[in-house]
């Protein structure tokens, strides 16, 4: 056995489950620069291949479900550790039982899939809500998000539905990326922080007005900070226009 070390991409990622196959069997997979190595084993660089990954996808679909390959390419894009390993041992044992593996919620392996799965849908949903735009010069509808996870592709048909006759950003600033999308089509680029256009006079405007509105309309003596956090955590007040500091 021997660990594989991958770019990061999901067809990496399948590549290196092609190779436990057919190569060797799989100590470990990890980042190439997060790697650390081991005494106890070697390790093999891997480097991507798409007609390899296309094998290993088309059997999970096939094999297991296309149900199964949507969880597992969710589950890619958490930042949970060892979400590889847990992956694997899930493909593993999907490709023995077939579909009926998403039954089997007593199983560790398929629970700890499912338990990642939970944590990247609670917060796809949650940028659905919390996500606030700024009208940029250009008329462009600019937001920033810090998720923990890797979920900016999973709220695109959302937000290009709900802005069809509108272009907008979504900017991904912990992984430098952004969405672009506009008449219901969307795309994902690396996107810096120069790159963000300036704020209309306007929109600074209305940001004034939301926040004075958000102070006279909060009750202090019915103020529940607890319940708050349970509805809107910290970590996502941080570009939020009512949140900000004043």
């Amino acid at each position: 056995m021997q660990d594989y070390l991958y770019d990061g991409t999901f067809e990496g990622f399948l590549t290196c489950v092609y190779h436990h196959y057919y190569t060797e069997p799989a100590a470990g997979i990890c980042l190439k620069e997060e790697y650390q190595s081991s005494l106890l084993g070697g390790f093999q660089e891997v480097h991507t291949d798409l007609e390899k990954a296309d094998r290993v996808y088309q059997a999970i679909r096939r094999k297991i479900s296309y149900m199964d390959l949507r969880r597992i390419y969710k589950c890619f894009l958490s930042t949970v550790p060892d979400k590889e390993m847990i992956l694997l041992r899930y493909i593993v044992l999907g490709f023995h039982i077939g579909s009926g593996i998403s039954k089997l919620h007593g199983n560790p392996d398929v629970f700890a899939a499912q338990e990642i799965e939970k944590k990247i849908n609670v917060e796809a949903e949650r940028m659905r809500q919390f996500v606030r735009f700024s009208v940029m010069q250009g008329d462009i509808l600019y937001a920033r998000i810090e998720p923990d996870h890797d979920v900016l592709e999973l709220i695109g048909d959302h937000f290009s539905d709900r802005f069809r006759n509108d272009p907008f950003l979504i900017h991904d600033v912990k992984r430098g990326k952004a969405m672009a999308g506009y008449q219901g089509r969307w795309y994902i680029a690396g996107f810096s922080e120069e790159d963000v256009p300036d704020e209309s006079e306007e929109e600074k405007e209305y940001q004034t007005l939301w926040q004075k509105y958000f102070d006279h309309i909060a009750i202090k003596e019915r103020k529940n900070s607890n319940c708050q956090r349970n509805f809107m955590p910290l970590r996502y007040r941080k570009h939020l226009t009512e949140c900000q500091i004043r």
